[in-house]
């Protein structure tokens, strides 16, 4: 017999139960998640929902108000008996399969998020998007693809929202119908909802891998090469100020992740994020995180606050997730007065471009600074930009690593160390690699120092005559 055959035998309608609402922050109590109950809307509804909004409905008017969801495994267990009493006496009968797929959704609505649990839990999927309750894209393989799965209505959808963003005491409302946020394990969320948003609340989680992408697989991947990831490392463990920048969903982040490995655990590191999403590895590490301004529009803490006050904090090196502001200027101000070594990240499309936007930020400072002098504090505190691009395939790759060398006039001089040349497009992959241009940065003596040694093959140095 099908499944919504049994549904139509054996379905009893539960009572609609009134909204409860908690205010209490702090722990989070079921009593927060029982405004989830929605009463069936009869023949408007698919029939598999009826049943799953009937058995949810009963399972939270049976489970404890006063029971901490954060206690997941045992709340799981709680609510794996009630379901199957409820599913005994109600005279439904379900294949494994079917009973196994009803009770993970409700678990999803109780304890997780809803009918995107599912495409959390897919190591797969880079990044989920959802553009209203009903539409749901995910990207796979740098692929976008629509989902099946929705949510129930815009208030659902809310709900989910504001449980991801209540924990970290942060708000969205129709005062502040933007958030930036993060999920337990490090995934950046940002939400927007109406009056901004016209199509509906809008929900964008970049996920990030429970296991954090090894320089094997970035090597594997084709986003690096294994020559370019040596002369990285040196200059990482030599102390030489980096700028990762690239587009959105370029891959930054996970570079800068990468490169973090190669820091010596003798140091200590301060990172600041305006959602902390790093993942170092180092065990002497203090993460700091900025925070939007209350309801009042009080206790704002920026990324500029958190830069000036790192400085206090005796670090060996800071990162900065991303500079966007006026942070540039006082990150410029560390890099130049000992804390060599130091990494962020900033958008732009071009390494040449990268130096322009940090010109621009620092401006955004207020400081009624020349320009050749900010440019002089550029081409003085920052010795490396490494240029990661998403290329129309759908995979990421470093296309440049330029030292930045100096000042000719009012210009930064930059070197290309290496370039990415594409050969080709083929099957709808992109062919290419990134090379070597046969030029040795001028801070090699600063890397020999260390006592690393690299090879004059490295930036090709006698392999261009052989067609390298």
């Amino acid at each position: 017999m099908s499944l919504l055959k049994r549904i139509e035998q054996g379905q009893a309608q539960a009572p609609a139960t009134p909204k409860e609402t908690s205010s209490t922050a702090g722990t989070t109590r079921l009593s927060q998640v029982r405004e989830r109950r929605v009463a069936p809307t009869g023949a408007q509804r698919d029939k598999y929902h009826d049943l799953k909004t009937m058995v949810q409905n009963k399972l939270l008017a049976e489970l404890d108000p006063s029971m901490d969801v954060s206690q997941t495994a045992e709340v799981r267990r709680t609510i794996e008996e009630l379901f199957e009493n409820i599913l005994a006496e109600s005279n439904i009968v379900l294949s494994r399969p079917e009973r196994r797929r009803l009770f993970e959704q409700i678990v999803a609505e109780i304890l997780g998020l809803g009918p995107i649990e599912p495409l959390l839990a897919d190591s797969s999927i880079t990044e989920i998007m959802v553009n209203g309750a009903k539409q749901i894209y995910i990207e796979r393989a740098g692929k976008i693809h629509r989902e099946p799965a929705s949510f129930e209505s815009d208030d659902h959808l809310m709900r989910i929202i504001d449980r991801i963003v209540a924990p970290l005491g942060r708000r969205i409302d129709e005062s502040s119908p933007y958030v930036d946020a993060r999920l337990p394990d490090g995934s950046r969320v940002n939400a927007v909802i109406p009056p901004i948003s016209l199509v509906g609340p809008v929900l964008t989680i970049r996920k990030f891998a429970a296991d954090p992408i090894t320089v094997q697989e970035l090597i594997d991947y084709g986003t690096i090469t294994a020559e370019s990831i040596e002369f990285l490392k040196a200059c990482v463990v030599s102390r030489i100020n980096i700028i990762i920048s690239g587009g959105t969903g370029s891959g930054k982040t996970t570079l800068l992740n990468v490169l973090s490995q190669y820091i010596p655990t003798d140091e200590r590191v301060v990172t600041i994020e305006n959602a902390a999403e790093l993942q170092l590895r180092q065990e002497h590490v203090v993460t700091l995180e900025s925070r939007p301004p209350n309801i009042e529009g009080r206790g704002e803490v920026t990324i500029q606050n958190l830069v000036v006050n790192s400085l206090r904090m005796r670090p060996d090196r800071i990162i900065v997730g991303e500079i966007r502001a006026e942070e540039a200027l006082d990150m410029l101000q560390a890099m130049n007065t000992g804390h060599e070594g130091s990494m962020t990240t900033a958008h732009s499309n071009s390494p040449r471009d990268t130096l322009a936007r940090i010109e621009t930020m620092t401006l955004m400072a207020g400081m009624d600074l020349p320009v050749r002098a900010i440019r002089e504090q550029i081409a003085s505190a920052l010795e490396l930009v490494i240029h990661l691009e998403r290329m129309r395939d759908g995979t990421r790759k470093v296309t440049h690593i330029a030292e930045i060398q100096g000042m000719e006039g009012d210009v930064i001089t930059m070197t290309d160390i290496f370039i990415f040349e594409q050969t080709g497009y083929e099957d709808g992959r992109v062919i290419g690699r990134l090379r070597p241009t046969g030029l040795r940065p001028r801070f090699v003596d600063k890397i020999e120092q260390t006592g690393i040694n690299l090879p004059a093959s490295i930036f090709g140095v006698g392999e261009r005559m052989r067609g390298y």
